[in-house]
C-alpha cells in the first residue's frame, strides 16, 4: 500500500524554507551596505545609486563595478583569515569592517 503524503506539511515546510532564505538574503544585503560604508549615505542617495546601476546599459561600467566588488571581497577574505582563525568566507561580510573608498560609480 502507498504511503499517504501530507501535501500541506510539505508546502508549509517549503514556505518556511523560502521565508528563511529571504530573511538571510535581506540580512546579507544589509551587512554588505554596512561593510562598504554605504550606510553613511542617506536612503534616497543610496536608492538612486542602486537604481542607476540596475538601469545602466553600459557593459564596461558594469564590468568595472563587478571587478571592484570582486577585489573588495578578496581583500576581506584575506583580512578575515588573519583575524577569524582561518575563516576566509568572503561572501559573509561583517558589518563595519574595511569600508570601500569612494562610490565606485562610473558614468
Amino acid at each position: 500500500m502507498r504511503k499517504v503524503r501530507d501535501y500541506d506539511a510539505e508546502l508549509k515546510a517549503l514556505e518556511d524554507k523560502a521565508r528563511a532564505l529571504k530573511a538571510r538574503r535581506v540580512e546579507q544585503l544589509g551587512q554588505l551596505v554596512t561593510a562598504t560604508g554605504a550606510d553613511a549615505l542617506d536612503m534616497e542617495t543610496l536608492a538612486g545609486a542602486l537604481l542607476d546601476a540596475v538601469a545602466s546599459k553600459d557593459a564596461e561600467a558594469k564590468e568595472a563595478w563587478r571587478a571592484k566588488g570582486s577585489a573588495f571581497f578578496q581583500r576581506r577574505g584575506r583580512k578575515g583569515s588573519r583575524t577569524a582563525g582561518g575563516n576566509s568566507d568572503g561572501g559573509n561580510a561583517q558589518p563595519g569592517a574595511d569600508p570601500a573608498s569612494g562610490s565606485g560609480a562610473a558614468s
